[in-house]
C-alpha cells in the first residue's frame, strides 16, 4: 500500500485517482475502505483524490451527464475531475 498510495508523490495520488472511477462505492460505504488503506500507510491525499473521484463517477450520473452534454462535454466533465482530483491530491499532500 505504502508502494502505491504512500509517500508525498504525484503518481500514488494519480493511481489512488484512477481507482477511484471502476471502484466505485457510495460516499459512506468508502470510509472503512479508506480508514484501512490510511492505517496501511495510503497517503491523505490519495484519500481524497479516490474520495473525489468516486462519487464524481458514479455510473448514473456518467449515464445521465453523458446523455445531457453530448460526448465532447461528458469527456471534458471526466478530464475536469481527474485533474481536479490529482491537484487537489498533490495539494493535500504538501500541507
Amino acid at each position: 500500500m505504502t508502494k502505491v498510495f504512500g509517500g508525498n508523490d504525484a503518481w500514488g495520488v494519480l493511481m489512488a485517482a484512477t481507482i477511484g472511477v471502476p471502484l466505485y462505492a457510495c460516499g459512506g460505504g468508502t470510509i472503512p475502505l479508506l480508514q484501512e488503506w490510511l492505517m496501511s500507510g495510503m497517503s491523505m491525499g490519495s484519500a481524497a483524490a479516490f474520495m473525489i473521484t468516486g462519487p464524481a463517477t458514479k455510473i448514473t450520473n456518467l449515464g445521465a451527464l453523458k446523455i445531457a452534454m453530448g460526448w465532447k462535454r461528458f469527456l471534458l466533465y471526466l478530464a475536469f475531475v481527474m485533474s481536479y482530483s490529482l491537484v487537489t491530491g498533490v495539494v493535500i499532500n504538501i500541507i
